[in-house]
């Protein structure tokens, strides 16, 4: 809502119409104004304690040194092929890399210590120079420190002197990664799978991934964010390859017989994070634009034409987002990669983007259309961040939001730009919110901005990774644009860019900006405005009483909802007339109602839904079932809210209610029946087109379309399964043709899978081990997981501990996709606990969250101990006693929110089994 608009104009008008917007700046500004705050000072920079004779902080690097420029040297010794002659010793692969680099800085306290970061790394020959005078300063001895520190220490023959200039050489030499983390081997195959007796055909690459705190696993450095500096790499590679880096090429020369080197252009000023290179024999295709655009894959993947549509569309978001925000991209060329392996989906590197091939590739005719929003959106997402990370970096990792949130919040901006029949603002924003909440609502969750001191160690830093800074952070920066209004919030935002390009920022540099750009300085400045959304966890539950006038708010929280900064209003409504407030969900709040307006609201639903906006249509489904859970309001009112399903055509209400029924699925298994019947209208609107392998022209109904497949057939509708089996047949049948519509593919072979037996199973594995689209490979793992023969998961499950099978980016999501299967909840829960040092290399914060989402018996959170017939005392960890000893990994808290959840849970399923159960078998029992 416009700023200047007053409380008392709105409840003057708010009740004059039905549906005005009005109603959601209401909300958003009572939460604000009402929530008790206090005054946000600017963090101070921080300052250097006045010695630096004592040990560095706990965690933290002591301000002493500020580094300027690292020149650096690294040569993997990593071969690309290993070639197999007959009567030739072939060599075995080295997974070594050795380097050496100078550190160039400034000392701004007089110390006779420096203090670097480094891991797993053999560091040798200290060369420190005082460049003022010329003259070496001895090193004493050198030591890593035996904690989570990771200091390296140099313990000097004398003292840096306070405004002196200095150089630090350090050679050092460490192991390449076989787990996508620091410098990592990624293999593939050229041109397609590989034969058992073609050894040939297997290729490797050297990558980097170093966010949050790899870098100090590649050469010793300052690895904090705040640490900017200039890097002038070289990189030693062998002939045949090419090198990569940051920095454009400038000299490429060879050395000997086996090895060249390559020398870049030094970089921005910029955080050790973003620092990578790659050494690989890959190829690449050019994009039109004002900065040189480069797309690289492996050779058949380019010369097949699979990356053409991420080099057409990456010039024009580099465009829109130079445009919009008035400032160039920094670096004279962009380089983006698709590599075989990489942990996530894809990283920022500045000049260097790498991507996992599923986020940048696109096979036509075998990648489903839907596979352009993915690759637009992940694109969109790193390219928003060469301004909000790389150009202007979050001081400390407690802010991550600074960027992870921005990113998220701009891409799909860019995709609407671009690419406007997605049509995918509102679904993302969507996905969004809903993430931030389920998150959010437990008492576990923490502020977006957290407090330093609790983000310390590299586990608490990869904590960070979390929804509350993607999701909360994009849906509370809408919800600021939307206060403040859009021109003022993006104005505010270029001001904060140019002035802080280079630099690094708190929130309240942020707010600083906002607030400059607000011509009307009236009501609470934007520090005041965002205190309570940035510094708080959580969000509220507003309560309107349309009889009464009375609005109340609380935290909402899914085990306990505690009064807090309670706010009433008198206003009365016109009789009859029913209150929908946060249009268009721009406020972060779930909104309550009394009984009668709720059914006021239902009733609009079931006959003329469209008087409801769209987003609000599947926010009070939302709202509903999770005001149920938090007890609130009865949960039979939820389940009514999914009576208007029957005639609902688009996607965001049917994902609402198919996401929330889920949570029914999971602990009773009990929604089949009423979903089956809900579903049919749906499933019976595109069933033309489902039955031909057509697809609709509009992209939201090819979304509905996959979802009316999805719920009909895993529901349990007849003509669907066979519908799935019948195409499914046809293809194993058909000699290798594959008629399934490329976008209907995830759906049937799941459901196809999920129908038949051992000879389904085992002709989608073969597929799945011969497919070399990265689109085609995810929808047939995730297939495999659909199995009902427990047998076939646990096979599986076995696959996964074998890289030749199953990559290990892949891990993580194959056995959270066998998780979510009734046959494979437990499992996968027992094999997550048995081999989990190896399956946490992944992503262990999806596979807790996964794994435990059935959780709803004290048997599953309790550890059970019992005594063997030999006397021996046996411990069967479950949950609570799985999480004891992992307080140290990065995954703890999502370890705790599973505890809190499987209590909420617990005490659910107790006190609504009756009441949910006595309402299905009420609305089904005409079907029988």
């Amino acid at each position: 809502m416009p700023e200047n608009t007053g409380l008392s104009k709105i409840f003057a008008g708010a009740f004059a119409v039905l549906t005005v917007s009005a109603i959601a700046g209401l909300v958003t500004m009572i939460v604000v104004y009402k929530v008790e705050i206090s005054e946000m000072n600017p963090t101070p920079r921080p300052t250097p304690p006045s010695t630096t004779l004592s040990p560095p902080p706990v965690m933290r690097l002591p301000g002493s040194l500020v580094p300027e420029r690292y020149i650096i040297f690294l040569q993997p010794h990593l071969y690309t092929k290993i070639i197999q002659e007959v009567n030739v010793t072939s060599p075995n692969q080295t997974m070594l890399f050795t380097g050496n680099s100078t550190l160039h800085f400034r000392c701004v306290q007089k110390t006779g210590q420096i203090y670097l970061h480094s891991r797993d790394l053999a560091i040798s020959d200290p060369h420190l120079v005082d460049k003022d005078t010329n003259d070496r300063i001895k090193v004493n001895s050198w030591k890593h420190h035996e904690d989570e520190t990771d200091f390296l220490e140099l313990e000097l023959n004398g003292f840096l002197e306070a405004g002196g200039n200095y150089s630090l050489s350090l050679s050092f030499e460490g192991a390449i990664s076989q787990s996508l983390d620091a410098l990592f081997v990624s293999t593939y195959s050229e041109g397609g799978p590989a034969s058992e007796d073609d050894t040939d055909a297997e290729r490797f690459l050297a990558a980097t991934h170093l966010e949050p705190t790899d870098a100090r696993r590649l050469f010793p450095c300052l690895d904090e964010p705040e640490m900017k500096a200039v890097f002038e790499l070289t990189v030693i590679h062998r002939r045949g390859t090419t090198a990569l880096g940051n920095g454009a090429q400038s000299v490429s020369n060879v050395l000997d017989d086996e090895w060249k080197y390559t020398r870049f252009q030094p970089t921005q000023l910029m955080s050790t994070y973003l620092f990578a290179f790659v050494v690989s024999e890959f190829k690449s295709i050019n994009s039109p634009s004002r900065v040189r655009i480069e797309t690289y894959a492996r050779p058949e993947a380019i010369d097949a034409g699979h990356a053409e549509y991420a080099a057409n569309i990456t010039g024009q978001i580099l465009a829109y987002f130079e445009e919009l925000f008035d400032i160039e991209y920094q670096p004279n060329k962009l380089q983006q990669i698709a590599v075989p392996d990489l942990n996530s989906g894809a990283m920022e590197n500045w000049g260097l983007i790498t991507y996992q091939e599923g986020a940048l590739l696109y096979e036509e005719g075998v990648s489903s259309f839907l596979r352009k929003e993915v690759i637009a959106s992940t694109i969109a997402h790193e390219l928003a961040h060469h301004w909000f990370g790389n150009l202007v970096t979050m001081k400390w990792w407690n802010e991550l939001w600074l960027k992870e949130g921005f990113a998220t919040y701009w891409s799909p901006f860019a995709v609407d730009k671009v690419e406007p029949s997605f049509k995918i603002k509102d679904v993302e924003v969507m996905q969004e919110l809903h993430a931030a909440f389920e998150e959010d609502a437990l008492e576990s969750s923490r502020p977006l901005s957290a407090d330093p001191g609790e983000v310390q160690t590299t586990s608490e830093i990869s904590g960070m990774f979390d929804s509350i800074s993607y999701s909360k952070g994009a849906v509370v920066l809408r919800m600021l644009a939307n206060v403040v209004g859009e021109n003022v919030f993006n104005n505010g935002i270029r001001m904060y860019l140019k002035e802080h390009q280079g630099g690094n920022t708190d929130q309240n540099d942020l707010w600083d900006y906002i607030e400059l750009a607000r011509r009307d300085k009236s009501g609470l400045r934007a520090a005041q405005l965002m205190d309570p959304w940035t510094n708080q966890k959580g969000y509220p539950v507003i309560t309107i009483d349309t009889k009464n006038g009375e609005i109340r708010q609380k935290q909402f929280l899914l085990n306990d909802t505690m009064d807090s900064r309670l706010r009433k209003e008198e206003f009365i409504s016109k009789k009859g007339e029913w209150i929908l407030a946060n249009v268009d969900c721009y406020g972060y709040y779930r909104v309550n109602y009394n009984p009668e307006n709720w059914q006021r609201l239902l009733t609009q639903l079931e006959t003329n839904p469209d008087r409801i906006p769209l987003m609000n249509r599947g926010q009070l489904v939302d709202d509903a079932f999770n005001l149920a859970r938090a007890k609130l309001i009865d949960v039979t009112l939820a389940l009514n809210a999914t009576r208007f399903l029957s005639k609902e055509r688009e996607f965001l209400p049917w994902e609402s209610a198919e996401r929330n029924l889920r949570y029914f699925t999971l602990m009773f298994d009990r929604t089949e029946v009423y979903l089956q019947e809900k579903v049919r209208g749906l499933y019976s609107f595109f069933r033309n087109y489902t039955d031909e392998s057509r697809v609709p022209s509009d992209q939201s109904l090819q979304h509905n379309q996959i979802y009316a497949i999805q719920l009909a057939c895993s529901n349990g509708l007849p003509e669907c399964i066979e519908m799935a089996q019948d195409k499914f047949a046809a293809w194993m049948n058909g000699n290798g043709t594959n008629r399934i519509h490329p976008n209907l593919r995830t759906v049937i072979y799941c459901q196809a899978v999920a129908a038949g037996g051992k000879k389904e199973w085992e002709f989608a594995w073969g597929e799945f081990q011969r497919a070399t689209d990265p689109s085609e490979k995810e929808q047939l793992e995730y297939a495999l997981s659909c199995t009902r023969k427990t047998w076939l998961l646990n096979r599986f499950l076995e696959y996964t501990l074998d890289p030749e099978k199953i990559r290990l980016m892949d891990v993580a999501s194959t056995i959270s996709h066998i998780s979510e299967n009734v046959a494979g909840q437990l499992p996968a829960w027992n094999f997550v606990r048995a081999h989990w040092d190896y399956v946490s290399q992944g992503d262990p914060v999806m596979l807790i969250n996964q794994v435990t989402r059935r959780f709803s018996t004290t048997f599953e959170l309790k550890e059970r101990t019992t005594v063997t017939s030999a006397g021996m005392w046996l411990i069967d960890g479950w949950l609570e006693y799985f999480a004891r000893d992992k307080e140290s990994h990065s995954a703890f808290r999502a370890m705790q929110q599973a505890i809190e959840e499987t209590k909420v849970n617990i005490q659910w399923v107790r006190d609504n089994k009756d009441a949910i159960l006595e309402w299905f078998e009420r609305e089904t029992a005409h079907l029988d």
